[in-house]
């Protein structure tokens, strides 16, 4: 590419450059979605949570099973087949009104190949039974898992999202910063270029604004790369289209400190927080089942009720024959297992073991609920203070960075050194963003843990948003 001629033409070449960069690389601002309009498309999209909704809806059948358990089962039976009888009595006494009665007699009958016929209907009730009682327990607590499942499940979700949401403000204002950056060190190396053409400064100075200028192009192209990425990952999350998605950062403000102490937000997290009670469910669950195997839950009691019949007609070695017979029987049936071979005491070691495993599973679980409780707790205590901070130090670094560019032009500072200014002021400016976003992450994950106010927080969160990003 042609060069231009003079110093003047060579400076506002690359202050044009160095715009058009600025202008054509960034995305054009859509209008930008805020948290509440993100989360209601996620809420509706989510891959995950139609997951756990899916689970939570297969679930829901299990209180209905458990209620069937104690009802009245009722079944028929019907058989129709080919058989064959054969019947011989001896030595037995006959008997009938006229005929007197005969000793010694034999009745002899037979069917061969006959039609044989059988129904029956049968009906039971369980009175007693403990482990029905505990499968019905079982299922009942089961179902009250997937509804903690699916509420775990939605503030999972609403957690992401806003991770997400914030990943790509983060990324866009990082491709933002990253940009001025460049255009301030093209600004500066076509000044030292020029200033080394007029034998002002040496040539390392031009050199290593070349350098920087080098650096700084391939950080955007990845803050670029980044920006797409965490574009496309929110997007595929809310079902809303990747080019339409344009997020904010916080604004200025920054949330409250908590208000109570921490270990009121522990004790309530310990009582509240929905993953400690699917664990204490999946306990009593584990102590249920071992309970079925227990010697005093082996004995059961069930109301019976039976009516059948069966039939055989046909020929046999005497000619036509038929045998028929119907029964009928109401009364209280008592089970009893006397000997199992050693499967029911080996059935309830395994499900005592379980009971251990499920309660050390709670103890993990506590003690990972406290760890983030603290961690939100003190990100928050702090987090005023420490964005305050960050405030003063990117007024210190523009500061510095304006100072150390009056410097450069009167030869008191080098380039290098105003080089190291801007890479200050961008880190700085950066640092800033990512404490307001860490600050507020802090407030919807400590609201997530304590299983309290996750939809205000998320509604604060957006309200304290900047009005474009």
């Amino acid at each position: 590419m042609e060069q231009p001629h003079s110093p003047a033409q060579r400076r506002a070449g690359a202050i044009a450059v160095a715009l058009l960069l600025l202008a054509g690389a960034a995305p054009r601002p859509a209008a930008a979605a805020g948290l509440l309009q993100v989360w209601q498309a996620a809420s509706l999209n989510d891959r995950e949570l139609a997951v756990a909704h899916a689970a939570q809806a297969a679930a829901a059948p299990q209180r209905e099973q458990a209620a069937s358990l104690w009802r009245p089962q009722v079944g028929v039976t019907g058989t129709l087949g080919v058989g064959s009888s054969r019947s011989e009595a001896r030595g037995a006494q006959f008997s009938a009104p006229g005929l007197g009665t005969s000793a010694g007699v034999g009745f002899d009958t037979s069917v061969n190949n006959g039609t044989a016929t059988r129904w029956a209907i049968t009906a039971s009730m369980p009175l007693y039974d403990p482990q029905r009682r505990a499968q019905q327990a079982q299922l009942m607590l089961s179902a009250d898992m997937a509804d903690l499942g699916w509420t775990q499940a939605r503030q999972d979700a609403m957690l992401n999202t806003a991770r997400r949401y914030y990943d790509l403000a983060l990324a866009a204002e990082t491709l933002r910063v990253l940009e001025g950056q460049q255009a301030a060190v093209a600004r500066a190396a076509t000044e030292a270029e020029d200033r080394f053409k007029l034998g002002a400064v040496p040539i390392t100075d031009s050199q290593e604004a070349r350098a920087r200028l080098a650096a700084i192009r391939a950080q955007v192209l990845a803050a670029r790369t980044d920006l797409e990425i965490k574009r496309s990952v929110l997007a595929d999350s809310t079902g809303l289209a990747p080019e339409s998605l344009t997020a904010q950062l916080p604004a200025a403000g920054v949330p409250d400190a908590p208000a109570r102490s921490l270990q009121d937000w522990l004790a309530e997290a310990d009582a509240a927080n929905v993953g400690l009670k699917m664990r204490r469910l999946a306990a009593t669950i584990a102590a249920r089942e071992a309970s079925k195997f227990s010697l005093s839950a082996s004995p059961t009691v069930e109301l019976v009720a039976q009516a059948g019949r069966d039939r055989l007609s046909g020929h046999g070695d005497f000619g036509p024959a038929g045998n028929t017979a119907t029964n009928s029987l109401i009364g209280v049936q008592v089970s009893i297992p006397l000997y199992t071979g050693g499967y029911r005491d080996a059935r309830q070691e395994q499900a005592l073991r379980r009971v251990d495993q499920a309660q050390d599973e709670i103890a993990l679980a506590r003690q990972q609920v406290a760890q983030g409780v603290r961690t939100a707790w003190r990100g928050l205590s702090v987090g005023g203070e420490r964005v305050a901070a960050l405030v003063e130090g990117v007024q210190a670094s523009q500061a510095r960075r304006d100072a150390t560019e009056l410097g450069q032009q009167v030869g008191d500072r080098t380039t290098q050194d105003l080089l190291n200014a801007e890479n200050d002021l961008a880190a700085a400016r950066l640092a800033l963003a990512q404490a307001r976003v860490a600050l507020w992450l802090d407030r919807l994950q400590l609201a997530a843990l304590t299983g309290t106010g996750e939809e205000a927080e998320l509604r604060a969160a957006d309200a304290a948003l900047t009005s474009g990003s």
